[in-house]
């Protein structure tokens, strides 16, 4: 079948978006690391070893049985229903639905921007899902980063029965930490491997590695009667990875065998040319620059980045500093990865952030939050002045290793450029190399796509320019312009034995979490603090007798944020123009709405003759 599009299924998604509030009171206590004595840490690295070197080996060797692919239906139906992941990088969600079975691909989040004034994260809208909940088998979840994993909490808290998720054991560590927060018990965490494949229903779905920047991410190849979806998950071709696990490419050949009839890839990095840069060069970059460093080293980057911390404490151990962790999620991710053996670095060369007092400045490194420009991260406080224990002075080095995600370039500008005041010497991606991508750039798509030769492709994981420059590649690698779909949060795709087409739009958008307090956040009260941001407020008060339409309490006007809006003279001019209008709707016995229109349109005027501003307005009028 042919991609043919169906303004109706759009349309209907449309009517569907929304906005909504859900609230969590989170644990606020400090997490702390855990001791491992140098027995305990080479009996971690050892085992971690072992592990990669399993991983590497799992599917290689393995020949393809003449039975491995499934008979197909002619009557199945699989649904393919993005949830979130297609409008933006982040909030990644797809549910799989065949017959009566529901399988849930990634659970994820998205931080909010500029657009979305006093709100903190960011979830798809999982409400399809809440409506089938008797049908959903299970949830798996690729890797355990945040645009991945951060929904799954409010989700679990609204699912009125236990789901199993599937993840790696270091995912489900990071996911086990995420749940102890929002005080979660009892949930189903089922351990998988690559290689290992599972039955959801009527669906399966076999795991294979691939290479990120977090160590255990997989990608999943799920099968059903009605055909075979590969999704990659988030991945990079690195050669030469730091904890010794390649993209799986023979998995990748063996799916290719059976037959894939639609890929699912990653389109983060699809505008970017050639290839995405190892991981192994941020590690000798950071190494150069902490052995020229004369006072403290401070590392900020993504608290989950496992393999960026790994190269942050080699270089320092390298240069015979220890290694001070701050920042909340820093310090307890940490924590989480030497645990399970997915971080190696002993407890001699790890130093308390509160025990820093005393210690020469150029005996450390601290690795930190805050790469993205967060007013309360570690690094935040850090530039000015208000941390506990890190301070910083003139000479010290700052690492920013990270690429400010789009919306936050002028939060880490500004962060940068309080630690310039300082006389901090600022390393950033545009002047040194302390960050590469952990996603795969155009060659690198265009050599999977041609492994795994799919019968037709859908973009997922990134905004509406990355998901056209991915189904150019995908065009050019052979896959024929029409059984190439380019789809919004909500549509669907049917798979059958017939090919693949455009199916029916469910309900999407977004869930936005909103402090600690419960209530709805819609579009409107967004716009109202954007508003009042930006232009500020005026209040109208008055009296006025429900008898005689007369005035019996004078007009009173307060002005906040409004230029003028102290100013005695201009104050009485204002109050004047709207006690004039007033009277007049009065005078013409007008129903009371029309007053307060009238109170308004006239307030408005004048403020916007004066000052150019059309403030947020606010009328109480006493109705007596």
């Amino acid at each position: 079948m042919t991609n043919q599009p169906q303004q109706k299924g759009k349309s209907t998604r449309k009517q569907h978006a929304k906005e909504v509030v859900k609230h969590v009171h989170l644990e606020r206590t400090r997490p702390k690391l855990s001791k491992y004595d140098d027995k305990d840490a080479e009996r971690k690295a050892q085992k971690s070893a072992a592990r990669r070197s399993r991983t590497q080996s799992s599917t290689r060797g393995k020949k393809t049985s003449k039975n491995a692919q499934s008979r197909k239906d002619p009557r199945a139906k699989l649904r393919i229903i993005p949830l979130g992941g297609l409008d933006a990088i982040g909030k990644n969600m797809t549910a799989f639905e065949c017959g009566n079975d529901i399988v849930l691909d990634d659970a994820g989040l998205m931080f909010p921007d500029d657009n979305h004034p006093g709100i903190d994260l960011i979830l798809p809208d999982y409400t399809y899902i809440l409506e089938n909940a008797e049908k959903l088998k299970g949830i798996i979840i690729t890797h355990g980063h945040e645009d991945h994993t951060g929904s799954l909490p409010y989700l679990l808290k609204d699912l009125d029965r236990q789901v199993p998720i599937y993840a790696t054991k270091l995912t489900l560590g990071l996911i086990e930490g995420k749940l102890a927060e929002h005080k979660i018990k009892n949930a189903k965490l089922c351990e998988i491997k690559p290689g290992q494949k599972i039955k959801l229903g009527c669906i399966s779905a076999e795991f294979f590695s691939v290479n990120h920047s977090i160590p255990d991410a997989v990608g999943v190849f799920f099968q059903s009667p009605a055909g075979n979806v590969l999704h990659t998950g988030d991945f990079k071709l690195d050669q030469s990875p730091i904890d010794g696990v390649h993209t799986d490419f023979g998995a990748l050949a063996k799916f290719s065998k059976i037959g894939v009839d639609l890929m699912m890839s990653d389109s983060t990095n699809a505008s970017n040319p050639t290839f995405t840069p190892s991981e192994a060069e941020v590690g000798k970059t950071l190494d150069s620059i902490i052995s020229q460093a004369t006072g403290r080293v401070i590392v900020a980057s993504f608290a989950s980045h496992i393999h960026r911390m790994q190269q942050i404490c080699d270089a320092a151990v390298r240069n015979g500093r220890k290694v001070a962790v701050t920042g909340r999620s820093m310090v307890q991710n940490t924590d989480i990865a030497r645990r399970l053996g997915y971080l190696n670095i002993a407890d001699k060369d790890l130093i308390d952030a509160y025990d820093l007092k005393g210690c020469p400045s150029n005996s450390y490194v601290v690795m930190c939050t805050g790469s993205q420009g967060e007013p309360l991260s570690a690094l935040a406080r850090i530039a000015n002045g208000n941390h506990k224990t890190i301070s910083i002075e003139e000479g010290d080095t700052v690492i920013i290793s990270a690429t400010p995600v789009p919306g936050n370039e002028k939060a880490v500008t500004k962060v940068i450029n309080d630690l310039a005041k300082i006389g901090c010497d600022v390393f950033d991606k545009s002047r040194a190399r302390v960050h590469v991508s952990g996603h795969a750039s155009a060659e690198e798509l265009k050599l999977v796509l041609s492994i795994v030769q799919p019968k037709c492709f859908m973009p997922v994981h990134g905004e509406a320019t990355h998901l056209r420059a991915h189904a150019r590649l995908a065009q050019v690698t052979g896959v024929q312009k029409n059984h190439i779909f380019i789809c919004e949060n909500g549509e669907s795709l049917e798979l059958t034995t017939r090919g693949v087409r455009r199916g029916e739009s469910v309900p999407s958008g977004s869930i936005l979490v909103d402090g600690l307090s419960v209530g709805d956040t819609s579009e409107f009260i967004l716009n109202e603090r954007t508003n009042l941001g930006s232009q500020g407020v005026a209040v109208i008060a008055c009296a006025v007798s429900k008898k005689t339409h007369e005035l019996i309490v004078p007009v009173q006007i307060e002005m906040h944020g409004i230029p003028g809006g102290d100013e005695p003279t201009f104050v009485e001019t204002v109050t004047n123009s709207v006690t004039s209008a007033i009277k007049r709707a009065l005078s013409k016995q007008e129903e009371f709405k029309v007053v307060r229109k009238s109170a308004r349109s006239a307030l408005l005027s004048i403020l916007w003759e004066r000052t150019n501003q059309r403030p947020l307005v606010v009328i109480n009028i006493l109705v007596i």
